[in-house]
């Protein structure tokens, strides 16, 4: 099957998933961050279930399908396909351990959505609202991306010196 027929087979499926689950609604992920909403009972949970559902069975097919084959392709007798779908090889972190990088770009990505009150996956859906603000916090966010590209440039290449 064609790489890109995946790729939107996919993306697809993620859509309706953020809408059909109202993830895309910035409302039911604040009020899932709006811990004070334990005290007065307005707390919203949905998230915590969406998330439950997608990561029981991101692991799931990540145990059963991805583990074996990454392992297979240490291996230089083995039956199964190791490669993914859409690419020749699987991309796995190599760091195990939290480091500075990851923790400052969490609370920059953290920051930025506190100020905007809505993550990047549920604003991209949204687009097609043609929302003026979303698409100018979608340029703003690929800018943000392009700065933090040229950032881990410098950074990797100051470190090489």
């Amino acid at each position: 099957m064609n790489n890109k027929w995946i790729a939107s087979l996919s993306g697809l499926l993620f859509g309706a998933g953020l809408l059909l689950s109202g993830m895309a609604e910035p409302t039911k992920v604040i009020g899932f961050l709006d811990l004070k909403g334990l005290l007065d009972g307005s707390w919203d949970p949905s998230l915590m279930f969406v998330m439950a559902g997608a990561l029981s069975v991101y692991i799931s097919v990540f145990h059963l399908y991805v583990k074996p084959r990454v392992k297979s392709r240490t291996s230089a007798n083995s039956a199964i396909s190791s490669g993914p779908v859409c690419d020749s090889q699987y991309h796995l972190p190599e760091v195990k351990k939290p480091d500075g990088q990851l923790i400052f770009g969490a609370g920059i990505f953290g920051l930025g959505w506190g100020i905007a009150g809505i993550c990047p996956g549920p604003a991209l859906v949204n687009l097609g609202s043609l929302d003026i603000s979303l698409g100018l916090f979608m340029l703003a966010m690929i800018t943000g991306l392009y700065i933090g590209k040229l950032s881990q440039n410098y950074l990797g290449s100051q470190a090489q010196a």
